[in-house]
């Protein structure tokens, strides 16, 4: 099949990727393109930028791709069935073009999604103080592996039109050509707290996509990316496919917490659950008063230490997934949906929030960060989502630790990682499963079909 595409990577962290995407997703918008949206790696807050940026109805929500957490014909899957009928895709990379899961390889790197789907990279450097030690940087890029094509060079932080002249002619020596500037404007930027970006739902990110727009409108050469987007050659998609070739009938509801605290989850992974039946149900452990009529409860990813007070006040919703766990339902919890089932949350100011209680630990936030990284968990046993001496990728990303006030069961060992305590992971029992580590259901489909079994079986009132 075909589809124009374009991967947006940097030269390291830092460099202007989101905000080159998001200008670059609007601009094309606005020309009255179907853009679809993806994100390298298990980042969780760009996507959400992008979604606003590709299409403010939501049409077109951003994806992740990531080779590390994902079987490379699944990436690929991915990607074809979310650009099917799409204009154009437009991928951010993530960290450096080349850095990936450690220094030997380009394993979950950038450039290893660049070259799984065969799409020209532009690449983003910081210009501040450099002129031809730009383009130097930008030859070594281009050079260290011939397989992954570099289009051409957007330069960030460009102090004015000499400078970007400069820029454009010692690009030209080194055979590279500069497709654009973003200039050095301090109004560009995005907020950010100690996960990355804020996300969109609390901030206006609406007007900072707009003022993006423009500038890539007024700085970039589009029509040039548009043109390097359908050098792409045909993208082949092989077997075996994660998804069913037609989806079976949703007859579980699965009730998905989403608001500010809660929106850290892979959109692939959600459209595997309703692949594999379920009815997906959104709700606001911080603004509902009633817990919704479900089968099943994912507590996603998030910031409630941000919004431990206000999910704190929500008593009657904190009782009714207290009730709901304790009566037996299937709960899936990831990290901040973890923190959400303590008995309390103390946040960075040392204030104890009231949590759901479903869970005997409390959880405290550390001023550092005490665990970021790829981890792999080995069920020690039969868990919600893997079965004992079973595997999966995963990723671990908090600034907060666990206590345990009283017993607990550990259904994972985290090779990598930190995990709750001395490298275990996955809080259990029979219907319940909560981890720090971030899981990827397209990584190990048989998950997804697993949780939503368990919610057919509670349906059916057959207890675990």
């Amino acid at each position: 099949m075909h589809i124009p595409r374009l991967i947006i990577a940097g030269t390291h962290s830092g460099v202007g990727k989101t905000s080159v995407t998001l200008g670059l997703l609007r601009a094309l918008r606005r020309r009255g393109l179907t853009v679809q949206p993806f994100k390298v790696g298990p980042d969780f807050l760009d996507p959400g930028l992008h979604t606003i940026a590709a299409d403010a109805a939501g049409a077109r929500i951003s994806r992740n791709l990531d080779a590390w957490l994902l079987p490379h014909a699944t990436v690929v899957e991915l990607f074809a069935r979310a650009a099917e009928n799409a204009d154009i895709a437009i991928a951010e990379g993530m960290m450096g073009l080349y850095d990936g899961v450690d220094g030997r390889s380009d394993a979950g790197s950038t450039a290893e999604i660049s070259k799984l789907l065969h799409a020209p990279v532009i690449l983003v450097l910081d210009a501040a103080g450099a002129v031809r030690s730009a383009a130097a940087s930008a030859m070594g890029f281009a050079g260290f592996d011939p397989e992954v094509i570099i289009a051409g060079v957007i330069a960030d932080r460009v102090g004015g039109s000499r400078h970007e002249r400069w820029l454009r002619d010692a690009l030209q020596t080194a055979g590279m050509p500069l497709l654009g500037v973003l200039p050095w404007d301090d109004r560009l930027r995005l907020p950010e707290r100690h996960l990355g970006l804020v996300p969109a739902a609390e901030h206006a990110s609406g007007d900072a996509v707009e003022a993006l727009g423009d500038t890539v409108e007024a700085h970039v050469d589009v029509d040039a990316l548009l043109r390097a987007a359908n050098l792409a050659p045909p993208l082949v998609v092989r077997g075996p496919l994660c998804f069913p070739p037609m989806p079976v009938p949703q007859t579980v509801t699965i009730g998905v917490a989403r608001d500010e605290a809660f929106s850290f989850y892979y959109q692939d992974g959600l459209d595997l659950l309703e692949s594999r039946g379920a009815r997906l149900v959104p709700f606001s452990p911080i603004h509902d008063r009633s817990f919704p009529d479900v089968h099943g409860l994912y507590l996603g990813g998030g910031f409630p230490e941000v919004h431990a007070a206000a999910l704190s006040e929500n008593t009657r919703m904190r009782a009714g997934v207290r009730d709901a766990a304790a009566s037996g339902i299937p709960v899936y919890a990831e990290c901040g949906g973890m923190m959400y089932l303590a008995q309390h949350l103390v946040d960075g100011a040392g204030r104890e929030h009231a949590m759901a209680g479903v869970l005997p630990v409390s959880t405290s936030m550390q001023p550092r960060l005490a665990a970021l990284g790829y981890v792999t968990l080995q069920a020690t046993t039969d868990t919600l989502l893997l079965r004992n001496g079973e595997s999966v990728r995963g990723h671990e990303f908090h600034f907060s630790t666990v206590t345990a006030n009283g017993p607990v069961e550990f259904g994972f060992v985290s090779e990598g990682g930190r995990g709750i305590a001395e490298g275990r992971d996955g809080l259990c029992t029979p219907s319940l499963l909560a981890s720090y580590t971030h899981l990827h259901f397209a990584s190990h489909p048989a998950m997804a079909e697993r949780f939503v079994e368990a919610c057919k079986r509670h349906k059916s009132g057959i207890r675990e």
